[in-house]
This record gives C-alpha cells, sequence and structure tokens, in this order.
C-alpha cells in the first residue's frame, strides 16, 4: 500500500511540476526564514544562560530621570546595603566598560581590548571553568591578574601561565588564574584585575558619584523587593537628606523639585534583552528588533502555509476521480487521509532539507547583517524544527486530505464535482489573507524606508566631511598629573598640524554616536542634567556646529581655561532664561560661567531628542582630561592619501609605538550608531520580496486552476463572439475584488504596528494617507499583471479542444 501511495504521489509530481515546485519553493523560504529567526533568538537568550545562578544574580540600576537609567552605582552602596540587608550574599563592582591597553611579558608586548577591572570575587558572580588556578582564590589583592586560555596561549604558548609576572599600565602583576571563554557571557574579558578596589577607597564616602557597575548576589531569587525597600532608605538618608540640607531645604522638597536616583534590580537572565540601561560590556540585545524578526518570520510562513492548503484544495479537483474509484473499490476515509498526509510530509521534509540548504549559503550574509558569528548546528534548534515540521504538516496536509476524503463519490463519478462550491469559500478566505499580509510589507517597507530615509536627510547640526576620529590612548598612572596629560595632547597636536594636508587639529572626550558622561547643574533654583562634553579650541568650529548666543570657547580669553562654559538650546530651554550670557551656575560645587549658546546638535543616536549638554575646556574640569581619548583631524581631501600615510608614521614612532594607529571617519562612525535601524528597513525590504513572491506564487496557482475550471465556459463565450477585453474582465474582477477585501483587512494592523514602531524616534515621519495608497497602487498592480497575464494564455486557446465531446 505505501509503494502504491508514493508511486501515485511521484505521477502527480510529474504531472504538476511547475506547482510542486512553487508549493517547495513557497515552504522552503518560509521555513528558511524560521530558522533565521531562530537561530538569532536562540544566540540572544543563550547570554548567561550558563551561569548556575543567574536568577540570583542582579545589577544595581539607577532611575535617574523618567527615561533615564544608569548602570553605575556608587562605591560607598555594596558594603552599606549588604551590612543592612541579611537577604544579600555578596557584591561586586566591576567597570562598566573593557580596558584597552598593552599587556607585556618579557619582550613581548600583547594588545588586549577586553581587559576588566573587578573585585576579587568576580569569579563568584561570571564562574568560568578555570584550567589553571583556583576560582575561589583567582585575585586576592590588585597585584593579580587571571588570563582567558586564548591570551595565555598567545602570551605563554603552550607554557603554564601560573606565577608568571606580567607588566600592565606599568604595574606588575602576577598570573594567579587561566579560565576559559567558551560560552555566551555578559562578561567576557581577555583578562581580569583587581583595580577596582584602589578607587573604592579613594572615593567611599561619595554617595552622588556614579562610577562603577555594582552586581549583588541574593541568597534567594525572590529576595529583591526587600533589598530594594533597604536601598530606598539608604538612598534617601545619604542623598536625599544629605543634599537637601546643603540646599538649605527640607528632604520632600527637595525630591520633589530636583529628584532622587530611584534603585532598581535587575537580574542577570534578563539583561541582555529587558535591561532599561545601556547594557553590560558585550552590549544590549535589540528584543525590539528580535521580536520583529521573529514575528514576520512565522508570518511568512504562515503565508508559505497558506500558500500550500490553497493550492492543494485547488489541485484536488484533478484528483476527485481518482478519490472517487479508490472509494468505489473499497478505500476509507482513514485510507484517503494517510495517503494525502503522507504526500504533505514527503513535501515538507523535502522543503526543510531545501530551507536548511538555503540558511547555510546564505549564513554567511545573515551574520554580516547581524554582525554575529552564528553557525547552523541542528542540536542548537533541533526541536524547534521538529515543532516547524508537526504544525506544517498538521496544517498544511490534515485539512487538504479531510477536504479530498469527503468528495461525494457519486458526484465524482457523474462528473458534476468540478462544478461544485465545496472549498471555494476557504481557498478565497485565504486568498484575501494572503493579500492583507502582502498589503501590510509593502506599506510597512515604505514607511520604513522613508523614516530612515528621513533619519539621514535630517540636519544633524554639525558637519564632518574629511575629519578623522584618532583613536588616543591616554597615559594613566598615580604619578600621571591632569597637567602632564594635556601637555602631552598638546605636543601630539602641534606635531600633527606640521603634516602637510592636516588644517585643523582639536581633542574632545567623545565620540559621534556613544553616550557621554552626565551630572547635574543648577542655576537659581533649577537642576539640569547635562551631557559633560570636554573639548579644546576650535573643536566646535571644526565641526560647523552654529552658535546661537555668545561667542565660542577661545584661547584669547584666560577665563575660557579657568571657569566659563558653553551650553546648546536643548540647555537653555530648561533653564528658562532669554538672556543666558554671562549668568553664573553652580556646576559640581564650582562656579562657572556661560559665555555662549550652540544649536542643537546630534551627538548620540539621530532617533533620540538632543539632551542638554555642557562644553568645557579641558583645563576648566582638570580631571576632565582623562577622558580624552580621541582626537579630530580636518585633512584636506585632496591630500587625504599622503596626510594619512605620515600620520600614522608619526603616531607609530612618536606617540604610541606599541599600539595600533586606529582611526575613522566621523560621518561612517556616525551612521553605525543607527545601524539597527538601517538593518530594520534592510530587513523589512527583503522580506517584503519574498512575501510578494510567495503571494504571487499562490495567486498564479490559484488563478491557473480557477481559469482552468473556466476553460469550457472561456470556449462557448469565444464561439458566441466574446471579444478578448470582455473576457479578461470576467476573468479578473473576482481577483480585485479579494485584493481591494485583503487591503482593507491589512490597514488597521498595519496603521497600528507601524505607529508603535514609529515612538522609537524622536524626530519621526507623520503617517499619512500617501504610504497606504502607494501600497494600494502596488499591490493592485502586481495582482492585475499575475492574474492577467494568466487570463490572457487562456483566451488564446484553441476552442475546439474543448467543445470537440459536446
Amino acid at each position: 500500500m505505501l509503494k502504491n501511495w508514493i508511486n501515485i504521489f511521484i505521477y502527480h509530481l510529474k504531472n504538476n511540476k511547475l506547482f510542486t515546485a512553487l508549493n517547495v519553493l513557497g515552504l522552503s523560504i518560509g521555513i528558511a526564514g524560521l530558522i533565521f529567526a531562530i537561530l538569532y533568538w536562540n544566540d540572544e537568550h543563550s547570554y548567561d544562560a550558563w551561569n548556575p545562578q543567574k536568577d540570583k544574580i542582579f545589577l544595581l540600576t539607577n532611575e535617574m530621570s523618567e527615561n533615564t537609567f544608569w548602570a553605575s552605582s556608587s562605591a560607598p552602596v555594596g558594603a552599606a546595603i549588604k551590612e543592612k540587608t541579611s537577604e544579600i550574599e555578596a557584591y561586586c563592582y566591576m567597570d562598566g566598560d573593557y580596558i584597552n591597553d598593552i599587556i607585556k611579558f618579557r619582550d613581548k608586548k600583547i594588545q588586549s581590548d577586553k581587559i576588566v577591572s573587578a573585585q576579587k570575587n568576580f569569579f563568584e558572580f561570571f564562574p568560568f571553568d578555570f584550567v589553571e588556578g583556583n576560582r575561589k582564590k583567582a585575585l586576592p589583592d590588585e597585584n593579580s591578574i587571571c588570563l582567558s586560555e586564548e591570551l595565555a596561549f598567545q602570551i605563554f604558548g603552550n607554557e603554564s601561565a601560573l606565577g608568571k609576572e606580567l607588566t600592565i599600565q606599568n604595574k606588575k602583576v602576577l598570573v594567579r588564574g587561566v579560565y576559559k571563554l567558551d560560552k555566551k557571557s555578559s562578561y567576557n574579558p581577555s583578562c581580569v584585575v583587581n583595580f577596582v578596589d584602589l578607587f573604592l577607597k579613594k572615593t567611599i564616602t561619595q554617595w552622588g558619584n556614579f562610577h562603577y557597575v555594582l552586581m549583588i548576589k541574593a541568597k534567594q531569587a525572590n529576595a529583591t523587593s526587600a533589598i530594594t525597600r533597604n536601598l530606598e532608605k539608604l538612598y534617601y538618608t545619604n542623598l536625599t537628606e544629605r543634599f537637601a540640607k546643603l540646599n538649605g531645604m527640607t528632604p520632600a522638597a527637595y525630591a520633589e523639585k530636583y529628584g532622587v536616583p530611584q534603585p532598581h534590580l535587575e537580574s542577570l537572565e534578563s539583561i541582555r534583552l529587558h535591561t532599561k540601561t545601556g547594557g553590560l560590556v558585550e552590549g544590549k540585545g535589540n528584543y525590539q528588533f528580535l521580536l520583529i524578526m521573529v514575528g514576520l518570520s512565522i508570518l511568512i510562513l504562515i503565508l508559505s502555509i497558506v500558500n500550500y492548503v490553497n493550492s492543494a484544495t485547488a489541485n484536488s479537483i484533478k484528483r476527485a476521480k481518482e478519490v472517487g474509484v479508490r472509494k468505489i473499490i473499497g478505500a476509507s476515509k482513514a485510507n484517503i487521509v494517510q495517503q494525502f498526509v503522507l504526500e504533505t510530509i514527503l513535501i515538507t521534509l523535502f522543503s526543510i532539507l531545501l530551507s536548511l540548504v538555503i540558511v547555510e549559503l546564505s549564513l554567511p550574509y545573515y551574520n554580516d547583517f547581524l554582525e554575529k558569528t552564528l553557525t547552523l548546528q541542528g542540536s542548537q534548534f533541533y526541536l524547534q524544527l521538529v515543532i516547524i515540521f508537526i504544525v506544517t504538516v498538521a496544517v498544511a496536509g490534515i485539512f487538504p486530505a479531510i477536504y479530498v476524503s469527503n468528495f461525494e463519490v457519486l458526484n465524482v463519478l457523474k462528473g458534476n464535482f468540478g462544478r461544485s462550491k465545496s472549498g471555494v469559500w476557504l481557498r478565497n478566505g485565504m486568498l484575501i489573507f494572503q493579500f492583507a499580509i502582502a498589503a501590510f510589507f509593502i506599506i510597512g517597507s515604505y514607511i520604513v524606508y522613508s523614516q530612515i530615509d528621513h533619519m539621514n536627510k535630517k540636519d544633524l547640526g554639525f558637519k564632518a566631511n574629511q575629519i578623522l576620529n584618532i583613536s588616543y590612548r591616554n597615559v594613566y598612572g598615580e604619578e600621571i598629573t591632569d597637567d602632564f596629560r594635556f601637555n602631552r595632547y598638546q605636543i601630539i597636536k602641534n606635531e600633527l598640524l606640521r603634516i602637510k594636508g592636516v588644517k585643523k587639529v582639536a581633542g574632545g572626550a567623545f565620540v559621534f554616536g556613544k553616550s557621554v558622561s552626565t551630572s547635574s547643574y543648577k542655576y537659581k533654583d533649577i537642576e539640569v542634567d547635562g551631557s559633560n562634553i570636554s573639548i579644546d579650541f576650535g573643536m566646535l568650529e571644526m565641526l560647523k556646529i552654529k552658535l546661537a548666543k555668545g561667542r565660542f570657547l577661545s584661547p584669547k580669553f584666560a577665563q575660557d581655561t579657568i571657569n566659563t562654559m558653553l551650553i546648546n538650546e536643548a540647555a537653555l530651554k530648561q533653564l528658562n532664561e532669554k538672556d543666558p550670557i554671562g549668568k553664573k551656575i553652580d556646576w559640581n560645587g564650582m562656579e562657572v560661567t556661560i559665555v555662549g549658546v550652540v544649536k542643537d546638535f546630534n551627538l548620540g543616536n539621530p532617533g533620540d531628542p538632543i539632551p542638554p549638554m555642557s562644553f568645557f575646556h579641558f583645563k576648566t574640569v582638570p580631571w576632565l582630561a582623562g577622558a580624552l581619548n580621541n582626537i579630530y583631524v580636518d585633512v584636506d581631501a585632496q591630500q587625504m592619501e599622503q596626510a594619512l600615510t605620515a600620520i600614522q608614521k608619526f603616531w607609530a614612532k612618536n606617540v604610541d609605538p606599541d599600539y595600533p594607529f586606529t582611526y575613522d571617519f566621523v560621518e561612517k562612525e556616525y551612521k553605525r550608531s543607527y545601524s539597527n535601524y538601517v538593518k530594520q528597513k534592510n530587513l523589512f525590504s527583503l522580506l517584503n520580496v519574498i512575501v510578494i513572491l510567495i503571494a504571487l506564487f499562490g495567486l498564479f496557482s490559484l488563478a491557473s486552476f480557477s481559469i482552468e475550471r473556466k476553460m469550457k465556459e472561456i470556449a462557448i463565450r469565444k464561439t458566441l463572439g466574446a471579444e478578448t477585453n470582455v473576457l479578461l474582465k470576467e476573468l479578473s474582477k473576482q481577483y480585485v475584488v479579494y485584493c481591494v477585501i485583503g487591503f482593507l483587512i491589512a490597514l488597521f494592523p498595519t496603521y497600528y504596528l507601524l505607529s508603535k514602531w514609529l515612538e522609537n524616534f524622536a524626530y519621526r515621519l507623520e503617517l499619512t494617507i500617501y504610504p497606504f495608497l502607494i501600497g494600494f497602487i502596488v499591490l493592485l498592480l502586481l495582482t492585475l499583471v499575475v492574474v492577467l497575464s494568466r487570463a490572457y494564455q487562456a483566451t488564446k486557446v484553441d476552442v475546439l479542444q474543448y467543445l470537440k465531446y459536446e
């Protein structure tokens, strides 16, 4: 019996090559899209999943304002909350960013850009497997270092690393352990040092100095409420009451006027995708993008299955007599259902194999798109693949099989079945559903493309043509002063200006597309949380940032290196001062005079609102010289190649021979800051093409079967003198109606979902009727092209072929 079913299946494959190919291709594309989404989903959810205490480890975040959350904490918090709360097992301070530095061993120098400074119990929070040393005693003091297996091999080869002496930041350290980095983690450091304790000792009384990341390990996963309550009490005593007293206010009045940080705990297992902060050092996953990708992939698979069901039920008319004869000779409904389900299983299995081939061939491009290194390993998603197979067979196979098994034998054998309306309503309903999905993708692609294009064309408030951002490794150490750092920079700047083609040079403690440090300052009774940007003279002018009031910082004015500042228009609005020039503000206990207001410009993501900004010369706030890690150089475009070569030679010889020369163009660097939105645009465009193709496959198949059923009617009409244009109109009008209905069904979901997506942007397009109108026209044109082309072929057939037996 099974052999007979397979022979029949092969026979129908040969007779319906085109439609079988379209069905298999449609299912393969749908399944491949979902496999891609599953790979991405599994990768993002694998972060910290290996950590046995991921539900007991929490990141302390601080809500500074309604939409601002910091992952950094003050130095005294850890010890104070541990002493006050019995539910806490341990706490650990660590760097919020990786350190990029040189590690020296004898004559060997290795650059590492993933160094983490943390307290000695770091490996209690991230228990990597150790291949050398003891995890519990890995960082006993500030003279200790632990290396990843890869870094240890780079430095020592096959020799044991344990007990060897290294130099980092001019400090001698001993290797206490070597660990494996073979798991996804919020921290994946190449090496770990214990330099944090030195800083904590210096700032142990500074409650308002939010600097290091603080991780808290609770004894129980459900202890967050008790810990948070105690944190709120600590904040009230040490922040609200203290600063209220300094300002001569009651705590309640101070809290209402200026607000106070609100502590929150985020579990380690949720940080990657659900943190309200910027994430930990390995970055923050884009949960919205992940949901969009999975949702759209599921939608495409549904579309593929609907397409298959439509085609299968329409094609079943050709097999009506086969089913009727089989029933006459004794086949039961169950036998017929089993046969058709078997055929669906075979097609689905082949589709899955083809989808895996598509995924394997496309994976390099997918990795480039996501900036990941995903691999196709069955063990990672075989369960999901089994579920996809079962669901596809259940939906795509069982219903058509039941539909076919219910054919009435007498109607089939009398030849009346071809005129039956059975199942037509379902096929038409599914076709309308396909039109609705296609309309959603066409309109959505247009809106997403328009929004990203709007961001690209928006005036960013600065111009950075041919301006280089050179990564400058500042100098650190207990004996290094702020004056020494600035003087070293000045020497480098003067030497760069001598290079042919270099027009301007200025240092800036910021990078376009990234956040900068924030602190509050006061004017009268107003408090502003501003982004602090330390710059050298000429920095803003180089970037062609416009002046709204007053003047730029200038070496002509001695006070500009002592007690002056610039603000932007966003800060001016919060100050509520018509004429801010000459007004004095209290910045971190220092009286500073406003000498100018610059027009707003985008420093961070162009989709985000522009925050209040304050600009200082490096010497005005000396400790900000430690953040001077970028030197901006304006180069003549015609001499770019020669100038770059000269800069690189100078850098390697005189600035940092141990450290590779790295630079970027400011405009390219900035565009990468909103690459996630560009990815969404590209994803929508790609999926739009796929959806349209699958929908057109289904429309072509259904139109072909529908028109084939009407061939005798077409022949009779032609014999009676019907013109081709009349026949085309009659054959296509029902599909135009279905197209309109599908479009109308898609209107509200499309408007709602795209409106929610646009809420991500502070500067966004307003939804108008035009995207929907364009979407409808495109959908209608595609429908008419497919249906009319198929209908036109039908009107050109030989009439006698369909009438000779009548």
